[in-house]
């Protein structure tokens, strides 16, 4: 009976082994081939000369003074960026986590679109506002396009729900009855919160702070859009140096520098994230909330509910009313077109182009992040597939004009001859969905009782079928969540996608910023239908999402 037992244990230790590394080898495979492989080549382009490494051309990069005004330019633009957004969105948060008022999940949602929208369209928004002919200038002739506020409100307005949403979420949860007990024994509600509230949303804000400073230091589209030739952080100056001035040596030691620097700061996330997970006993957040009370309160609300209407809804608004300038929805009609100039085929084809690869990213990403996810919940998983957790976050922060150009120079030769084929685009806008679908499937899959896997495995279930009957049922929500916001960030992906796209396929993006590239108030008004057009695509794929959340939610993206 000893002896049953023990071959019956290591049997089960076999196949848990197998199903490990079967969970984690696809993963790893599609990483390996799709990031690190073009990551590495291009590096390995422009650093090597004759088949020697020329690592002094580090030092001879950085000694260039144009390159150390875009390395100051993209470090003091983060934490200026970073320093406006918390200072615009705590207010917020606090609102959304103490306050109950009518319409407040609709304003969730509202204040949420920014974040899932393209790069591309947050810079068009400003620049219907702010630019030559936008809103200001008609009214009062001021322009801020190709000036470092039109770049910085951009970014408060796309990371405000990133503040909101994290810190708000632990806000929520906070119990209040410890301030009170504060303000009991004579402390000012400055003091109180100072003293209290303030050093238990510290690992919260420092995390929220930590991300909006990442999103920033590697922001493109619109530093590209608003900077004009002024501004450039080094994700436009890569893009500048790969294709339009061909210096690879160059564009390889920006691509190291951003690499070591975002390295750098998603370890600090990880680390406040650590914190903040365990530092903290929390309650539930549906008993925190209360109507206002008192003229403070409901000034504070509507100060709120104002910031939301000019920072989010104005330069949004004002996107959908340049898009209508021409009678008869000129600009649309213009779309069904070919001009046969940059565009091979009629721009309205953008659309089924995006939505199609979107899609396509979207099981890629789903399958992979899915995967991945079930391989860092199981209690056996090693050192190697916790560490690949980290390694997971990466394509967020690497550059994704490197990975694009990566893609055309590294994905050319049998077995991984892709440079013709229409994956390429889903497989780019997969590499940045896997880290969300990891993000929102991993707090649900580790709730769940280990032990209901474990009775089933024991009663002689496969590790398929442990998940399809165990695991499955329980995370299904979840995972439709991770399948929307994959597809949200797919469809409007765009630092890779400008390089592997063609013309006659082209994405959304990637057509909107071809039409702004060109003069003339007919590709101006294209582009503000494009962009609307991606807008109301990703507002409805929001609003999906935000009627999928569970009832308990952590106000975590």
């Amino acid at each position: 009976m000893d002896l049953t037992r023990t071959e019956v244990a290591v049997r089960r230790d076999r196949r848990g082994s197998a199903a490990r590394f079967g969970l984690i080898a696809l993963p790893v495979a599609f990483f390996a081939a799709f990031f690190a492989y073009p990551v590495a080549a291009i590096v390995a382009r422009g650093l090597k000369v004759d088949g020697a490494w020329r690592f002094g051309r580090i030092g001879e990069v950085l000694a260039q003074s144009d390159v150390r005004h875009v390395l100051w330019f993209t470090t003091w633009q983060a934490f200026v960026s970073t320093a406006l957004t918390l200072l615009i969105a705590l207010p917020g948060a606090y609102v959304f986590a103490r306050f109950e008022f009518r319409g407040k999940q609709v304003l969730r949602a509202v204040v949420t679109v920014p974040f899932v929208l393209p790069t591309v369209v947050v810079g068009t928004a400003f620049l219907a506002l702010v630019g030559r002919g936008g809103l200001l200038d008609e009214l009062w002739g001021v322009r801020l396009d190709t000036t470092v506020w039109a770049i910085l409100l951009a970014h408060v307005f796309f990371n405000y729900a990133v503040v909101v949403r994290t810190v708000g979420g632990l806000w929520a949860q906070l119990d209040p009855r410890q301030e009170e007990a504060a303000r009991m024994l004579g402390a000012s509600p400055w003091k109180a919160w100072r003293q209290v509230t303030l050093p238990a949303l510290g690992p919260a804000v420092a995390a929220a702070a930590l991300m909006v400073f990442l999103f920033t230091f590697t922001s493109f589209g619109v530093v590209q859009i608003l900077g004009g030739p002024t501004f450039s952080t080094l994700e436009v100056e890569i893009y500048r140096q790969t294709s339009e001035i061909f210096d690879l040596s160059t564009a390889a030691v920006l691509t190291l520098i951003q690499f070591v620097a975002v390295g750098a700061i998603l370890a600090l996330h990880a680390w406040t994230v650590r914190r903040r997970e365990t530092a903290l006993r929390l309650v539930d957040a549906s008993v925190t909330a209360r109507r206002p009370r008192g003229a403070g309160q409901w000034a504070l609300l509507g100060g709120v509910l104002g910031t939301v209407v000019v920072l989010l809804l104005l330069p949004l608004a004002v996107l959908v009313q340049r898009s209508l300038d021409a009678p008869g929805f000129g600009y649309y009609r213009a779309l069904t077109r070919a001009d046969g100039g940059i565009f091979l085929v009629a721009p309205i084809e953008a659309i089924g182009n995006s939505l199609e690869y979107a899609v396509a990213a979207t099981v890629i990403a789903v399958v992979i992040g899915g995967l991945a996810a079930v391989a860092l919940t199981r209690r056996d998983a090693g050192r190697f597939v916790r560490g690949f957790d980290a390694l997971l976050m990466l394509p967020l922060g690497v550059s994704a004009v490197t990975v694009g150009f990566g893609f055309l120079i590294a994905l050319d030769e049998p077995p991984l001859d892709l440079r013709s084929s229409w994956i390429l685009v889903p497989l780019a806008q997969a590499l940045v969905g896997v880290p969300f679908v990891v993000r929102t499937m991993l707090p649900v899959l580790r709730a769940v009782d280990a032990r209901l896997r474990e009775a089933a495995a024991v009663l002689g279930a496969s590790p398929w079928r442990v998940w399809r009957e165990v695991d499955l049922p329980m995370v299904r929500r979840a995972l439709l969540i991770a399948a929307g916001f994959a597809f949200a960030v797919s469809l409007g992906e765009f630092g890779a996608t400008v390089f592997i796209a063609r013309p006659d396929n082209p994405t959304l993006p990637v057509a909107v910023a071809r039409l702004l590239g060109r003069p003339g108030d007919l590709n101006y008004g294209q582009a503000m239908a494009l962009s609307t057009i991606l807008m109301v695509v990703c507002a409805v794929a929001l609003l999906v999402l935000e009627r999928l959340r569970t009832a308990d939610r952590t106000g975590e993206f």
